[in-house]
């Protein structure tokens, strides 16, 4: 197991005089929710690729950081919320890393950073794939592909897809369920499965 983690939940001054959420409060609720996760959360962080000493850095970062946003409201969701925070945390790590002294390099072609273009390829590749999932949307019927167009494309909930078509929520699903399953045996060319009908 784990040592104890040193919670540095301690309540900043500003915080006390503001009369926002107590430090017995935020570490009650530390001790209560935000503990018994440190198990799958540093499970989380090792598989980010870091070092041992570096993934017990990141969860004290992550603590820190949890416990700052808690004096102004504890989180409903604490699994969430701490994941959600180290997974920012990783995210800013990475940033940081990328980001080279401009002084330390002459020529900024040197540094061959990848630039957010796609090739040329990558770009023929999208384009044949595009056209080979409108093609697979053309054959499917007409409610299976409506409840995919405005899911996936137009990114409409269920309930909102359910009262624009005037249809029943679990008809919706089972649409896109449907369509979904149809469209992967499309674009995969695999053989339909008698059992499911679109």
């Amino acid at each position: 197991m784990v040592e104890t983690p040193d919670t540095n939940c301690s309540e900043p001054a500003a915080r006390a005089a503001s009369g926002a959420i107590s430090a017995p409060e935020v570490k009650a609720w530390f001790v209560r929710e935000v503990l018994p996760l440190e198990a799958a959360l540093v499970q989380f962080l090792n598989r980010s690729g870091r070092s041992k000493s570096e993934v017990e850095d990141l969860r004290q970062d992550v603590y820190m950081r949890v416990c700052a946003a808690a004096y102004n409201e504890i989180p409903r969701q604490t699994k969430s919320f701490v994941f959600k925070a180290a997974r920012n945390l990783l995210i800013d790590r990475v940033r940081h890393e990328q980001i080279v002294s401009i002084e330390s390099v002459e020529n900024l072609d040197v540094l061959n950073i990848a630039i957010d273009e796609p090739t040329a390829d990558r770009v023929v590749i999208a384009r044949e794939e595009l056209h080979k999932l409108q093609a697979a949307l053309s054959k499917l019927p007409e409610r299976l592909r409506e409840a995919i167009v405005l899911q996936k494309i137009e990114g409409l909930s269920v309930r909102e897809i359910a009262d624009r078509t005037g249809v029943a929520e679990r008809t919706v699903e089972r649409s896109l369920a449907d369509g979904v399953r149809a469209l992967a045996d499309i674009v995969l060319r695999a053989p339909p499965d008698p059992r499911r009908s679109p």
